[in-house]
């Protein structure tokens, strides 16, 4: 076989890897979970999405769930690490790619237990519940944001920084339990 067929088949054999990591993305549930040990829907405020203005982000993309400091961390969905560290607003922060390849963001944690690369699952202690980052001398809570890696148009509306709703998803109806159970 010649080196033009050889490379042709082998970009192929890459494509066709590729595609099933990105279908295997999509197929595999989410079955998110309260990521705070021991919280409930009374812990979060059930219209906190999208609330404007809020602080220096302006909108808030996420939820605030209250708990005690020093309270667990786990994950919503199983994932894996792919960020870790501090930023200036979230203070310690963990960010997870989970199933749909949407990233889950944990902010304001009073320390961090995992590490980049990281496999992880509900199961899993990422951080404890802290006030880092623009929280500092607030309650401490864990700020949870699911954002999306594909853009979905059909969200963005009129609201302030409404086109950046496509790329962010509402935790809350993911977090309140079902009522059935």
């Amino acid at each position: 076989m010649n080196r033009a067929k050889k490379t042709q088949k082998t970009r192929f054999k890459i494509l066709l890897i590729l595609t099933a990591i990105l279908f295997t993305g999509w197929l595999i549930p989410q079955n998110l979970v309260m990521p705070v040990e021991g919280a409930t829907s009374a812990d979060y405020d059930q219209h906190s999405f999208w609330a404007y203005p809020w602080g220096e982000s302006g909108t808030h993309k996420g939820v605030d769930i209250f708990a005690k400091q020093g309270t667990n961390v786990h994950p919503a969905t199983a994932g894996i690490v792919v960020a870790e560290g501090q930023n200036r607003l979230g203070g310690n922060f963990v960010m997870v790619l989970g199933p749909k390849w949407r990233l889950h963001y944990y902010a304001h944690l009073s320390d961090i237990r995992t590490h980049p690369l990281a496999l992880v699952s509900h199961h899993s202690t990422i951080g404890t519940v802290g006030s880092t980052g623009d929280a500092k001398g607030k309650p401490p809570h864990l700020h949870y944001t699911i954002k999306s890696i594909f853009p979905c148009f059909w969200r963005v509306d009129h609201s302030p920084q409404g086109w950046k709703k496509m790329f962010y998803l509402n935790p809350v109806p993911f977090l309140n339990p079902s009522p059935t159970t």
